[in-house]
């Protein structure tokens, strides 16, 4: 019997793009999807549903606290093949593919969960009072906390500005390395709004949002896992099998669509070359080539998928 509080969550749960996934992935009884960030088990569960029953679903997170989630989506789905395995996504996914694991469905929904920011203990929000953590997987080494408070001004200002274009990095990152130690989001929240010009506090925005993102992004190398979850994933891919991204801001969109466009072009020759002579073929297809966006109709029942964007692929029936 799940917990009370994680009842709430689950049935409270929405996956975002939920049906835009579904139709994409067109999953069919018998294949084998991959959904790399389980999470509360929303875009799974309709996956599975689509299964029948027949087929195999691999879930990954390196969040432990996912583990009851997928207790409950493997009761109610015990006649599929599923297993949870825990870790870094780009890390599973070069081991499964290293193993000859093929699949037929990959997922990846980026960013931070819905179950992860709705736990004030966590630290990804800066809406309520909590320690300093954003850690996905609690026993990684590398928490927020000792990123604000051990890196000097010039590392905080790179990150600021690199994975969350703050416009005030420099500003910022000085407030920080003059009020330390910082220990709870309330702290570093206190310390943005004061380093920030008053007419910008008022801006697009919470005034701490960026930091917040660059700072989580940071802790868990979200973009450096991505860029190596990608060509791992195309390898596990069978041919006609279906990649689908959901991004939540420009630097995840940006690296999945510069891989989509490279892998559907195919020719790695230098663009001076006046013919190509390396014979490299594309392996995917974007369908469609942009990136697809929640309706106005989902946006007013889950603020928190203004930003999304899906890309899907469909890798080469020759790849």
């Amino acid at each position: 019997m799940l917990p009370s509080v994680l009842q709430r969550s689950t049935a409270d749960h929405v996956p975002v793009l939920a049906e835009e996934v579904r139709r994409a992935c067109a999953v069919q009884p018998g294949e084998t999807v991959v959904d790399c960030t389980f999470g509360a088990g929303g875009h799974a569960t309709l996956l599975a549903e689509d299964l029948q029953g027949r087929g195999r679903l691999i879930a990954i997170d390196r969040d432990p606290s996912v583990r009851p989630y997928f207790e409950a989506f493997h009761r109610r789905f015990g006649s599929l093949q599923a297993r949870l395995l825990r870790g870094e996504f780009s890390i599973v996914l070069e081991q499964l593919a290293s193993n000859d694991v093929e699949a037929d469905v990959v997922l990846l929904d980026l960013g931070v969960s819905s179950m992860q920011v709705d736990r004030p203990e966590r630290g990804f929000s800066y809406s309520v009072d909590a320690p300093l953590d954003m850690r996905m997987d609690p026993s990684s080494r590398l928490a927020a906390r000792e990123l604000v408070n051990e890196s000097d001004e010039k590392e905080l200002t790179q990150i600021f500005r690199r994975y969350g274009e703050e416009r005030y990095a420099r500003q910022i990152a000085r407030a920080i390395v003059r009020r330390r130690p910082i220990e709870t989001t309330s702290e570093l929240v206190d310390v943005i709004r004061s380093a920030i010009p008053a007419p910008a506090r008022f801006g697009e925005g919470h005034p701490a949002r960026r930091v917040f993102q660059a700072l989580r992004i940071e802790v868990n190398d979200e973009l450096g896992a991505l860029e190596r979850a990608l060509p791992a994933a195309l390898e596990m891919l069978r041919p006609g099998g279906r990649l689908a991204v959901i991004s939540f801001h420009s630097l995840e969109d940006r690296i999945v669509k510069r891989f989509l466009r490279r892998e559907e072009h195919g020719c790695t020759c230098p663009p001076d070359f006046p013919v190509c002579a390396c014979g490299a073929q594309p392996t995917l297809k974007a369908t469609p080539r942009r990136a697809i966006r929640p309706t106005r109709a989902e946006v007013e029942r889950n603020p928190r998928s203004q930003s999304a964007r899906l890309r899907i692929a469909v890798k080469a029936l020759d790849g």
